[in-house]
């Protein structure tokens, strides 16, 4: 659902240079260097010879485009991007880059649209693409997709998040499926067993009982408790249940999150808050407040995609590499799936931008993409903070192929280092990961953190009343309108 979400520095890079064709108009004169007409009569019986029309070079031209730069706390990815900047500017002295401090926010785009502050190109996540879309708030980057040398090697689990009625609207950077994260030190100094990974709801809450200590503020597992992050948290339950979002047939959209699987899932989260006991006293957390709860020690799980969690634990909270052990989410039963929402990141190019500022924009986002340069950046990065005593956190999924000749070598890099993190093959190969919903995700996921917060302040609360009240909202408010 997030960025980082950075989800960072693993992901950009180059495209072959993209000639640009146009015409050279003069003010609507002559195209180029195209022979006039005769201005007398006796011109129509001559035979004129044209020259080819003249193809303006984007190289030549002066061009300013304002990208997408990596938050102040992301030392090690400004690094990264710095360096990233540089090697462009040599390709491409004629583009001038001024760095955005500005961050996706669904709230927020609309009146930088309006405002014309949105940057040339900004990132976002897999949820958002009918919605920019609709808005007209993404331009359409087909052409510039289609002519792209390497488009045939983008992973297309990613990439067709982002391509809508055969129109592309983005390019992907990196993705995951939601993961559960352990403090494994945690779990060693309480005794309690370290589960395997084809795990179960109850093998969950059982750990969770073992690590959690109300008394210091310790809790078992932290599900994030408000924004959309809490209702996007819970959707990972309602899949592993075996449960929908939403469904599409005859021409309609149907609430179907308030099903026995939805019911089964609220279940299990009023289980966890009130049977067993073992999340937050101050449940009301975000994504940042829980990964960061995880970070300092105060939690033994969170739920959320692994990359962000690990720079936050490995980084700044200093926990060992060996004691930060990434799950997949826990099966509902045993021999179940362990479903986790696919998410991504993405990076949109502003539809006001002018077209060369597109294409521009295009060839900065591409740069990087499978190429030796950025594996040798990529090398020098992880060196460096090797001899910080920092830790390097790939995507867990790339844009690229791990078993691809470039995923490979990607890959024989990071078995080189000790601090690069390692995600472990029986982990990954259980990892089960569901797009989310095509229609009003996010609204989906604000109307279940509401029930979620009932669910959490209070005992006894009608489970099955919460999510049919949500799904009728759904419902009347958003769907009924829709018309796929």
């Amino acid at each position: 659902m997030r960025k980082n979400f950075a989800m960072g520095a693993s992901v950009v890079l180059l495209c072959s240079m993209l000639a640009a064709c146009g015409s050279n108009n003069n003010n609507g004169s002559n195209n180029g260097n195209q022979k006039p007409a005769e201005s007398n009569a006796s011109a129509s019986t001559n035979t004129a010879t044209d020259t080819p029309a003249a193809t303006e070079d984007i190289t030549q031209k002066k061009v300013k485009i304002s990208i997408y730069y990596p938050l102040p706390d992301q030392v090690e990815n400004r690094k990264l991007e710095d360096d990233k900047i540089a090697r462009f500017n040599k390709v491409y002295p004629n583009v001038e880059i001024v760095k955005s401090d500005w961050h996706y926010a669904p709230n927020e785009i609309g009146i930088k649209m309006a405002a014309n502050e949105a940057p040339t190109f900004f990132n976002t996540y897999a949820t958002e693409a009918k919605f920019l879309v609709e808005k007209g708030w993404a331009a359409d980057i087909t052409d510039l997709y289609n002519s792209y040398e390497f488009k045939d090697q983008i992973n297309p689990v990613l990439q067709n998040q982002f391509i809508i009625d055969g129109k592309v609207y983005g390019v992907a950077q990196k993705g995951y499926v939601t993961t559960t994260v352990l403090n494994k030190k945690m779990l060693d100094d309480k005794g309690v067993a370290v589960p395997s990974y084809d795990w179960t709801w109850d093998d969950m809450l059982n750990t969770a009982k073992g690590v959690a200590d109300s008394k210091k503020g310790i809790a078992g597992v932290a599900p994030m408790g408000k924004g959309n992050e809490a209702g996007w948290n819970w959707t990972n339950f309602l899949f592993e249940a075996g449960g929908e979002i939403q469904t599409i047939a005859d021409g309609k959209v149907t609430s179907a999150f308030n099903s026995a699987a939805g019911a089964k899932a609220l279940d299990f989260y009023n289980k966890l808050r009130w049977d067993a006991d073992v999340i937050p006293k101050d449940w009301a957390l975000g994504w940042g407040d829980a990964v960061g709860a995880f970070g300092q020690g105060r939690t033994a799980m969170v739920i959320a995609g692994a990359e962000g969690v690990l720079e936050q634990a490995l980084n700044q909270g200093g926990m060992k590499i060996e004691d930060v052990l990434t799950y997949p989410m826990p099966a509902a039963e045993k021999g179940g799936k362990h479903t986790g929402v696919l998410g991504g990141d993405y990076l949109v190019i502003n539809p006001n931008a002018t077209k060369d500022e597109q294409e521009m924009a295009f060839r900065y986002i591409t740069f990087d993409y499978f190429t030796d340069d950025y594996l040798a950046s990529l090398e020098k990065d992880i060196q460096a903070r090797q001899t910080e005593g920092k830790f390097f956190i790939p995507p867990h999924i790339n844009y690229f192929s791990p078993e691809s000749e470039y995923g490979k070598r990607a890959q024989a890099i990071f078995d080189k280092y000790d601090n690069v993190y390692k995600y472990n093959a029986e982990s990954n190969a259980l990892l089960d990961g569901k797009p989310e919903a095509q229609y009003n995700t996010q609204e989906y996921y604000g109307s279940m953190t509401n029930v979620l917060q009932e669910v959490f302040s209070k005992k006894g609360t009608d489970l099955q009343g919460q999510l049919d009240a949500a799904a009728n909202e759904m419902q009347t408010k958003y769907y009924d309108a829709i018309k796929p």
